[in-house]
């Protein structure tokens, strides 16, 4: 395991384990969270030794989003546009862009940022004591980090502007009820779920996996006729990997796959 004091790295089993490491701050963001988190996914990008990761927090919450100790308006107005663009968007982005799963397991509290991180990636599970707040309300702010975008997206305009507007806590197994992540986990087995989970999928024909997770993606926006064409192409493509090859003869021997990504 490696780390850079903020962010916890450990890869094993094909699994990139990424954990928010400011425990007494309820791991919320600073700038070196910031950038280290942002390495973790831009490695997952790069190597090809990475076929899924794994992201939670340390302690006894996930993410309370942006430390606002290091935004606070006593000390001079800040730009939070530009912290914005300088630091979530670009995140968000890599974790969107990923063509590999990316599994998140919220262990505790998920407030402003931390929530819409959490919503960001592909296969959201949570301990049953978490919750899930649009804290933005409570100061006067905007939900960022996707959450105007995935919110609506996911559990409709009327569920989503009441969690915006009112800031109330959203427990976890109603968070699963609703469509916002996959599956709510008794506390003392959530990690071992989300890492089986992960490295069933890192396991798994990764290639097609991320080109699932891409045309998905795209379903929001396209048109059926865009879809359709989408998948025709996708599905041309993945014919063509080594990971398909591997599968046909896998299943034809009555054997388990060896899948490489590819």
């Amino acid at each position: 395991m490696s780390d850079s004091g903020t962010i916890l790295s450990a890869l094993a089993d094909g699994v990139l384990s990424l954990t928010l490491n400011r425990p007494d701050k309820l791991n919320a963001f600073n700038e070196e969270m910031h950038l280290a988190l942002r390495a973790g996914f831009e490695r997952a990008h790069a190597d090809a030794d990475v076929r899924a990761v794994l992201l939670t927090g340390a302690g006894r919450g996930f993410c309370a989003g942006q430390d606002l100790g290091d935004r606070d308006p006593s000390k001079g107005v800040p730009d939070l546009g530009h912290t914005i663009e300088t630091f979530y968007n670009p995140l968000l982005r890599l974790i969107r862009s990923l063509e590999k799963p990316v599994i998140c397991a919220v262990n505790g509290v998920a407030a402003g940022a931390g929530a819409n991180l959490a919503f960001a990636c592909d296969i959201t599970l949570a301990a049953r004591s978490a919750r899930f707040i649009q804290a933005f309300a409570k100061i006067g702010l905007v939900p960022d980090s996707g959450g105007t975008w995935s919110l609506p997206r996911l559990i409709g305009e009327a569920r989503a502007k009441a969690l915006a507007l009112t800031a109330e806590p959203l427990g976890a197994e109603t968070a699963a009820d609703w469509g916002l992540i996959w599956r709510a986990i008794d506390d003392d087995k959530l990690m071992e779920e989300a890492t089986a989970l992960a490295t069933r999928l890192a396991a798994g024909p990764t290639k097609g996996l991320g080109m699932t997770k891409r045309a998905i993606q795209a379903a929001a926006t396209n048109s059926l006729d865009e879809q359709i064409d989408l998948e025709r192409d996708l599905q041309r493509e993945a014919g063509r990997s080594a990971d398909y090859a591997e599968g046909v003869s896998a299943f034809l021997e009555k054997r388990k796959p060896e899948f490489r990504g590819q």
